[in-house]
């Protein structure tokens, strides 16, 4: 009898370390779970899209910025917690969430820093590849305990990006100058998502090198680069979301007419709707190497 109440207790205990949840965030912080969460915030809409691509959107109970929290449209009917820069940090701790998801560069590290203080626990992320995507999704499902949707919605993720990898590799790379804002002159460098896009669709990022995520560059330094394209992301005409660049007919994306622009939730969201976003993408670049001739 005692064998087999200490095999039963070891079995027991076997299992409880089993069931047990250890990841570490983008910062390299672990997060520790006893058993799946069960109630969920994002602090941001591209985690929120995220979470229900991993089959967990179930557990959301909170998320910011409803007006952008609007994909799937389940996600509209989440509480409220604020802004993404003002999160409401009492809605938060009173809705007893197990876990709450923050975009690292997206989210004030103070407001991460107070949450953590009252005892809640934060998963911190900034996927700045493809690939990270994919992984994002496998995560998240981790958290809720959603692996099998994860996990398939990540594989379906990865053999997409390989497709259009596979396409786009060998081209003749285009140069492209990526406009986030307009005033002051914005961009991003190689560490973002959407030039990590532009590299999928054998662009080259004219700033890829600079140091800063989203970087401030000058009239000057673009004209000198002269890019064959500028890409933006708007629900607007080219016309008026690049008006900007009409008066610079000496660029040769103005002067041949290669003015971008790529829905904003299909390019700005690192989520699995930015493979809309590269494919549109990857054929205006195609489009840009085509009008050059044959063999490019």
């Amino acid at each position: 009898m005692t064998r087999l109440l200490v095999l039963v207790l070891l079995l027991v205990q076997a299992s409880a370390v089993r069931a047990e949840i250890a990841l570490a965030d983008d910062r390299g912080r672990d997060l520790v779970l006893q058993e799946p969460a069960q109630r969920i915030i994002s602090l941001a809409p591209n985690l929120t899209e995220l979470l229900f691509a991993a089959g967990a959107g179930a557990r959301l109970v909170g998320a910011v910025a409803l007006a952008y929290s609007d994909f799937p449209a389940p996600a509209r009917r989440v509480a409220g917690v604020g802004d993404s820069s003002a999160i409401d940090v009492e809605r938060v701790v009173a809705l007893k969430p197990d876990v709450v998801l923050a975009w690292r560069s997206g989210n004030p590290s103070e407001t991460i820093a107070k949450l953590e203080q009252l005892g809640v626990r934060v998963f911190v992320t900034e996927p700045g590849t493809l690939e990270a995507i994919a992984d994002e999704i496998e995560r998240f499902g981790r958290i809720a305990g959603t692996d099998d949707v994860a996990g398939k919605a990540a594989a379906q993720f990865r053999r997409d990006i390989a497709a259009l990898r596979h396409d786009y590799q060998s081209r003749r790379p285009v140069s492209v100058f990526y406009q986030v804002w307009h005033e002051p002159l914005m961009t991003v460098n190689g560490k973002q998502v959407i030039s990590a896009v532009i590299d999928l669709c054998g662009g080259r990022n004219i700033f890829a090198g600079l140091p800063a995520l989203v970087p401030r560059v000058s009239l000057e330094a673009v004209l000198a680069a002269n890019p064959e394209a500028i890409v933006t992301a708007s629900d607007r005409p080219a016309a008026e979301a690049l008006a900007n660049w009409s008066n610079w007919q000496q660029l040769r994306a103005v002067r041949d007419g290669n003015l971008v622009v790529i829905p904003s939730d299909d390019i700005s969201r690192p989520t699995p709707r930015l493979l809309k976003g590269a494919r549109r993408l990857c054929a205006q670049l195609e489009r840009i190497r085509r009008a050059d001739g044959p063999g490019q």
